[in-house]
């Protein structure tokens, strides 16, 4: 991770300032070290409260039992989506690549996690609230963002909670390493396959995806 990550506040205090705002009377915020945290546990349904009044500025999430802030996407984290877009819209025109996903994560469906994006058949969330079941989604992607949390949420935490969701597929297109990660065969709460991919590689997505991604293009947006 690069020192300018390493450094970067996760939340800027002006916007935990007015996330304290709105915050129900029972839910205790704090700002410590460029981070919000609560001071006492907080349940699912709090935290599904805190999220509805937060700011437009501000996207949460509930991450082993915790509040997580998830940064504010950049131009290159969006460059990159939107080149994955194109991707799946020509190779798998019967499915969606639905971006900022709100999903029932982790083992009794107790996370909440906001995607950058989750692959499933079109219409799939039609109906749907805030957070919906992963039942019948085929692929949660993530784009690891330029905030020191990166490393423990898009590397360590969600595969944890995809897998429990049993969501078939976890795509993880790393920007520190300029890597793709391809997490598959989620069985017992992890996943069973994790492969590697440099940027640049002809990448296989397994099934139930089933696409191939030449990823030279993404040195473009190497930082």
């Amino acid at each position: 991770m690069t020192p300018s990550t390493a450094d970067r506040p996760v939340m800027p205090v002006e916007d935990f300032e007015e996330l304290a705002s709105v915050a129900p009377a029972h839910v205790r915020l704090e700002y410590v070290d460029g981070r919000v945290r609560t001071r006492d546990p907080l349940s699912v349904e709090d935290f599904e409260e805190l999220e509805r009044r937060a700011p437009e500025t501000v996207r949460l999430e509930y991450v082993n039992g915790k509040l997580e802030v998830k940064a504010m996407p950049d131009g290159n984290h969006c460059s990159i989506y939107m080149w994955l877009l194109r991707q799946f819209l020509l190779q798998r025109p019967d499915l969606n690549l639905v971006p900022e996903s709100g999903v029932k994560a982790e083992a009794c469906r107790k996370g909440r996690a906001r995607t950058d994006a989750t692959l499933a058949p079109v219409d799939h969330f039609k109906g749907d609230g805030e957070w919906s079941d992963p039942d019948g989604s085929l692929m949660a992607l993530e784009i690891t963002s330029r905030d020191r949390d990166t490393n423990k949420r898009d590397r360590i935490d969600k595969p944890v909670g995809y897998a429990e969701a049993d969501i078939p597929v976890y795509l993880l297109v790393d920007r520190d390493n300029n890597t793709i990660t391809v997490y598959s065969e989620p069985k017992d709460g992890r996943y069973h396959s994790s492969p590697s991919y440099p940027w640049g590689a002809t990448v296989e997505i397994p099934a139930p995806v089933n696409i191939t991604l030449d990823t030279e293009k993404l040195k473009d947006y190497a930082d």
